[in-house]
């Protein structure tokens, strides 16, 4: 899934096609949820995502604290974060540099 940002400069001028911003979505770890309740989640949550990937995630969060699920754009980013923040996950969303 691409998305593009068109930037017009003037009324005489070509459109310019740069690529829209893109964000991570974050999962952070947390003492209340199972791990196996979070590994559903994110493969219920993120469009075509494994099980294999969701285990991943789930182990570099509660390893390390966070852990990347997707980067996106900013409305597909907001979408998965706030799904996972209803399913009682902490998630944020960052500028990806």
């Amino acid at each position: 899934m691409s998305t593009e940002v068109i930037e017009r400069r003037s009324s005489f001028s070509k459109s310019i096609r740069k690529p829209a911003p893109r964000y991570r979505v974050l999962l952070h770890n947390d003492d209340f949820n199972s791990m196996k309740y979070v590994v559903q989640t994110l493969t219920q949550t993120i469009v075509g995502m494994t099980q294999a990937q969701a285990v991943g995630i789930m182990m570099e969060a509660h390893n390390n604290g966070t852990a990347l699920v997707i980067t996106c754009a900013l409305e597909p980013a907001e979408f998965y974060c706030e799904t996972l923040k209803n399913h009682g996950l902490t998630s944020t969303i960052e500028p990806d540099d």
